[in-house]
């Protein structure tokens, strides 16, 4: 949630979040809550709890939709629901990933397809699915979120890196196609976001000793440090934003 900015004119928009669950998303769903948003969020893994947590705390309860996102017919069902519920959908982010580190020896063809079914396929259907709806609504506003993880050149999960290149492409080319209908398409490019997934898996003493190195500013992201940049970017205060890569990373890369 932020505790830093009010967006007036994201109140009662109708906002659509993958795996806005847990982790990042589960962060940016409170943050659009907060903003007085009608929000559906689609996940694979149970919400229920997280949901009448948000219930306990907002009005407007967000509407959570069990589905996974690699079935794409499922995915536009559960989008259909949600515009039916809280109106066409005028904000939509694309949230969800999975970054599970594979090596380069023995990494299948099905596990390179299931890998670009998660990470990338659904951020182009979600967009076919609500550009018909936010032209008619006057316009709207696409996030898609990548990661500085290619920009880096990291090593360990290379189809993850793949895909979230290219998400910054496919970004790019919707943002062409849809301005024409008021539809802005941007990138966000989170750093090393410190979720309990993170913590858990990967955070060792080492590696975020090393990572704060390479960040100007010396201090770890947390899911919350996300929301904000979100809410500009789903805001018409960045209404002539369009076809952008936005890092938010503590200062590791740049993409000018």
């Amino acid at each position: 949630m932020s505790e830093n900015v009010t967006f007036h004119d994201l109140k009662n928009q109708s906002i659509f979040i993958t795996g806005g669950g847990a982790g990042i998303g589960a962060a940016l769903t409170e943050g659009f809550l907060a903003q007085g948003c009608r929000v559906a969020f689609v996940q694979r893994s149970d919400a229920s709890e997280f949901v009448a947590e948000m219930s306990a705390r907002y009005d407007n309860a967000p509407l959570f939709l069990p589905c996974d996102i690699t079935d794409v017919d499922a995915l536009k069902q559960a989008m259909l629901e949600a515009a039916r519920a809280h109106g066409p959908i005028t904000v939509l982010v694309n949230n969800a990933a999975n970054d599970t580190r594979h090596e380069i020896e023995g990494y299948s063809v099905k596990e390179w397809d299931q890998a670009m079914n998660v990470n990338l396929r659904p951020h182009f259907f979600t967009a076919q699915a609500v550009a018909k709806g936010m032209a008619e609504a006057g316009g709207g506003a696409i996030i898609n979120f990548s990661s500085i993880s290619y920009i880096m050149g990291a090593a360990g999960y290379l189809s993850y890196m793949s895909a979230k290149a290219g998400i910054t492409g496919l970004t790019r080319g919707l943002a062409r196609e849809l301005g024409p209908d008021n539809i802005r398409v941007n990138a966000l490019l989170p750093g090393w976001v410190l979720t309990k997934r993170q913590m858990d898996l990967w955070a060792t003493p080492e590696a975020l000793a090393q990572h704060l190195k390479m960040q100007c500013i010396k201090q770890h992201l947390v899911p919350d440090d996300i929301v904000d940049a979100t809410l500009f970017l789903a805001s018409k205060a960045s209404s002539m934003m369009t076809g952008q890569a936005m890092v938010v990373d503590g200062g590791v890369v740049v993409t000018g």
